[in-house]
């Protein structure tokens, strides 16, 4: 069995030669070197750590540090400093390292500050002086950056490289795993500068592009992601096909059901079809998931949860999907897309929805080269410079243009209501209205779109007529639909697919004597759980309710 590569084991590889800094800095002496020294006891082994008596000392430090080809990991900053504030500090620190994470120390009086901050210049987090004891007050905060950093982290050293050009489906697909599943790697373009010696090694050897080159030399040619995801380890097969409980879909909900079954004595495993997160997991931001005051990524969100999974013992079997589901009492048997079968005692589907197509001409000749489904973060950073158009008006869609804006000189948000408030949370609506190169193209429709290769042009349906914009780039949002397809006739669904449960199921659609528990379909010992239940609250926070509270009824179907 192939062992899965955690972010913790990740997070060991670290550049002996040069290994990546940490910045601290504080106009106070004592302070910084107090700050030094509680980050050296437990850090210093692994990082450099760096001190500088104020904002623009730090700074020359991080342009020394950049100058040298190395990476800052983290900056611990005070933020009432003379010359630079600690915000103004982390501003221009992350136009040299992008990457790197931020704290601010700050005392009460400046929370309002920090709270700033967070969507001023990204802030990951800060403390409040005395961080006595560090033990609990700073190094928690400091490991869950580091760790972040590690798992997300640019990779400039050879390691893993995906060679494929830019505008390839394949490419992107193959980029879009390793990015959803935090493998670190480098994307090399067959048109860049220091392609040469490695596209001809390769095209000497008659690999077919896209390929994916491993940290020792070996090259995967045009693989699929589950050729990929089984050379790097990043799955594990069913050690057995008998399980207390069976979890179909690693989102929100699904992680939420596993960590809860793992911690309640359950053989739990999980069946993921692409990576941890679901739908949620291309979020480029969440900012209103209770406890995350910074906000946090979809993806990071997934990466902490999966590892939390994990820690309990639940085991995951990725990438593969569910392709049909019946009963065998006492149990419930789920059939894999490769043939195998498992067998529970429960079953919780969390499979979620998946972005609904456009369906304008055009749109299939280049999705995956300039038209993408979701947040697409791994693309983000190609926009800078250009235009690109987001199709959605909901939540997921404003974040999305709020993360692109940090890259593309404008962009375009195509909505068919009347203004973003209809569906959009205010506090998005707001940050957008605040966003120079933001634009609302209101009461609009997606027509068509032009482009050979790549996407060139996107013709808009608006109030005053046609509009034709030139774009590299357009991020689809409108609407979703469930995962359910796989079913077939195992439990009931709604009209749109959906999975009716519990009360909402009716005594024509149930034969136990005893009632459907909450969350159970149609099928007793089946459960639905997130996104893919019908009338459930289409919210991270609900759905990870959904997810814990759902073991409590597998518990009384498996002693009942």
């Amino acid at each position: 069995m192939a062992a899965h590569q955690t972010p913790e084991q990740a997070a060991e590889r670290v550049d002996r030669a040069q290994p990546p800094s940490i910045v601290v800095v504080d106009d106070d002496p004592p302070v910084v070197d107090a700050v030094a020294a509680d980050v050296r006891a437990r850090y210093g082994d692994r990082y450099r750590v760096v001190t500088a008596g104020g904002g623009p000392e730090a700074l020359a430090a991080v342009e020394r540090i950049t100058r040298r080809g190395s990476v800052v990991a983290l900056v611990v900053a005070d933020q009432r400093m003379p010359g630079l504030t600690g915000t103004e500090l982390l501003a221009r620190a992350k136009e040299l390292q992008p990457d790197l994470r931020s704290v601010l120390l700050t005392a009460y009086a400046d929370t309002d500050a920090a709270i700033s901050a967070i969507n001023e210049v990204g802030l990951d987090h800060y403390v409040l002086k005395p961080w006595d004891p560090p033990e609990e007050r700073l190094y928690p905060v400091l490991d869950e950056l580091l760790e972040s950093w590690h798992a997300t982290r640019t990779r400039l050293e050879p390691g893993l490289r995906v060679v494929g050009d830019r505008w390839s489906a394949p490419s992107y697909r193959l980029r879009d795993y390793l990015a959803r599943n935090q493998v670190p790697f480098r994307w090399v373009d067959p048109a860049g500068p220091d392609a040469g010696p490695l596209l001809a090694a390769l095209r000497a050897d008659g690999v077919r592009l896209p390929a994916v080159v491993l940290e020792d030399g070996e090259v995967l040619a045009d693989p699929s992601v589950t050729e990929v995801a089984e050379r790097l380890g990043l799955g594990q097969r069913a050690e057995v096909d008998h399980y207390d409980l069976v979890v179909i879909g690693a989102g929100p909900a699904g992680l939420a059901a596993a960590v809860y079954g793992a911690t309640e004595g359950l053989r739990t495993i999980v069946v993921e079809a692409e990576a941890p997160g679901g739908q949620a997991g291309l979020s480029s931001r969440i900012e209103n998931y209770l406890g995350f005051p910074q906000g946090i990524s979809g993806s990071e969100l997934a990466r902490r949860a999966f590892a939390q999974a994990r820690r309990f013992g639940s085991t995951l079997v990725a990438p593969h999907r569910a392709c049909g589901l019946r009963a065998e009492d006492p149990y419930r048997v789920v059939l894999l897309d490769d043939g195998s079968e498992l067998h529970g005692g429960a079953v919780i589907v969390a499979t979620g929805v998946e972005y609904r197509r456009l369906d304008v001409p055009g749109v299939e000749a280049v999705t995956g080269a300039g038209v993408y489904y979701g947040a697409a973060s791994t693309e983000a950073p190609a926009m800078a410079g250009e235009r690109v158009v987001v199709v959605g008006g909901a939540n997921s869609a404003g974040q999305a243009a709020l993360h692109l804006a940090g890259f593309a000189d404008e962009v375009v948000i195509v909505v068919r209501a009347a203004d973003l408030a209809a569906r959009m949370s205010r506090y998005l609506v707001d940050r957008i209205e605040a966003a120079p190169n933001i634009r609302v193209q209101a009461g609009s429709t997606v027509t068509r779109v032009d482009g050979a290769v790549q996407l060139e042009r996107v013709h808009l349906s608006t109030p005053d007529g046609e509009q034709v914009l030139a774009a590299r780039g357009m991020f689809v949002f409108i609407g979703a639909q469930p995962r359910t397809d796989w079913l077939a006739d195992a439990v009931v669904t709604d009209e749109l697919g959906f999975i009716p449960t519990g009360p909402a199921l009716g005594a024509d659609r149930w034969a136990l004597e005893r009632d459907p528990y909450l969350l159970e379909t149609s099928l007793p010992g089946v459960f639905a759980v997130g996104d893919v239940r019908a009338a459930s609250v289409k919210r991270v926070a609900s759905a990870v309710g959904e997810g814990s509270v759902a073991v409590q009824f597998v518990h009384q179907v498996l002693t009942g």
